[in-house]
């Protein structure tokens, strides 16, 4: 009888298992490649991506969350894979529902195809949706989590800030010299960046719920704040546009008060009726002031209560001021464009930072070439403060 090396057989147990890691790895690595496919459709559900493997470890369904009120990742992945997916295993960026909403519970369907194992990178952190690794292994499936966590969390940053602190996720962008200005002294700020950076934004703002400005800016510039997108884009799939005017200064011939996406105009409580007759069919929205303005704690909130689970800040130095001191700025993503002005308006203007221990330190996730300009991705180095909305 043949003897085994008792090193060899180590040495290939070892090898089996680092090869099992790399797939499982793998595997969700493309999980969260397909959930990125549903920025700007999901809200204000998750995007989450689903890759199943058959018993053999084979690829044999994909599928994300294309839409809300549609089939879930899972769902779609399964349909995929029919038959195959028996014995097999799921790789899945969110912790599978447990809950009947618009569709049914994923954790059904994953026990009703069979597979064995079931891997996921984030759990559910919504109460009316969590529980489904449990029921999972009720089921007798094997469950796994964390794998790629960071990751899936960062792809799906916008939904999970929106349930665990009840406020949208917030991306502050803007453009600036490299010497830090967003206009010259004259006022003059078209164009800072380049053709490649400004198409750049349209991105940014097709993956948003909502786009914010204050009435400095729309006066200023006159924005249009819809996606330019390709044909038959609708209203419906705009993003809303949101101008914070504590006065009603807005004109009626503003751009954004076209048909071409929503827009929301957000006036002072206390402002007369009187100042708003101009704005007759215009959606607005009363909420309280504070020094900056209208409060943004309570813009937050009621975005939130909308369905608006991210925003795009595309303001002038004030207004970032003010969501800066607010603690509500998720991430900042600067353009800076190969030019130095000198004077003029500097991109952020008074954001309650005294002494250079309180800055708000950002750590660069991201450093890109965009055109003849940087783009510069960064988020907190520590949790803003405050985190959640403060209830009234």
């Amino acid at each position: 009888m043949r003897q085994e090396d008792p090193v060899a057989t180590h040495a290939d147990a070892h090898d089996s298992d680092a090869s099992a890691r790399e797939a499982d790895t793998s595997a969700m690595g493309r999980a969260i490649e397909l959930a990125a496919r549903g920025l700007g459709s999901t809200s204000p559900n998750p995007v989450v991506g689903c890759v199943i493997t058959d018993a053999s470890g084979t690829v044999v369904g994909e599928g994300w969350h294309e839409r809300a009120g549609g089939p879930h990742a899972e769902i779609h992945a399964l349909a995929a894979a029919g038959g195959a997916a028996r014995g097999g295993t799921a790789y899945v960026t969110l912790e599978p529902c447990d809950h009947t909403g618009r569709t049914g519970p994923c954790t059904g369907a994953l026990i009703e195809a069979g597979l064995t194992r079931v891997v996921y990178a984030v759990p559910d952190p919504n109460p009316q949706a969590s529980g489904g690794a449990a029921t999972l292994r009720a089921a007798g499936i094997a469950t796994e989590t964390g794998l790629l966590a960071e990751r899936a969390e960062e792809g799906n940053a916008a939904w999970l800030t929106s349930v665990r602190l009840g406020r949208p996720y917030i991306v502050w962008k803007y453009a600036a010299t490299l010497d830090g200005r967003v206009a010259a002294a004259d006022g003059t700020s078209r164009w800072i960046s380049s053709p490649e950076s400004r198409a750049d934004v349209h991105r940014l703002r097709a993956e948003a719920d909502a786009v914010i400005v204050g009435s400095g800016t729309l006066r200023a510039d006159d924005p249009h704040l819809a996606v330019r997108g390709p044909a038959g884009l609708t209203a419906a799939d705009q993003p809303l546009r949101v101008v914070l005017d504590t006065q009603a200064t807005i004109r009626p011939t503003a751009r954004v008060l076209d048909d071409a996406a929503p827009t929301l105009i957000a006036v002072a409580e206390n402002l007369e009726d009187a100042a708003t007759r101009h704005l007759a069919g215009v959606e607005l929205v009363r909420l309280p002031s504070d020094k900056h303005g209208i409060s943004v704690d309570a813009l937050l909130r009621e975005l939130h209560r909308r369905g608006v689970r991210s925003v795009l800040l595309e303001g002038g130095p004030t207004l970032a001021g003010a969501f800066v001191a607010a603690g509500a700025v998720d991430k900042v993503v600067g353009y800076l464009a190969p030019v130095l002005l000198g004077a003029g308006r500097s991109a952020l203007a008074d954001a309650g930072i005294g002494t250079l221990t309180d800055a708000l330190r950002l750590r660069i996730t991201e450093t890109v070439r965009i055109g003849t300009d940087i783009r510069i991705t960064a988020v907190p180095a520590a949790p803003s403060v405050p985190t959640a909305l403060k209830e009234h």
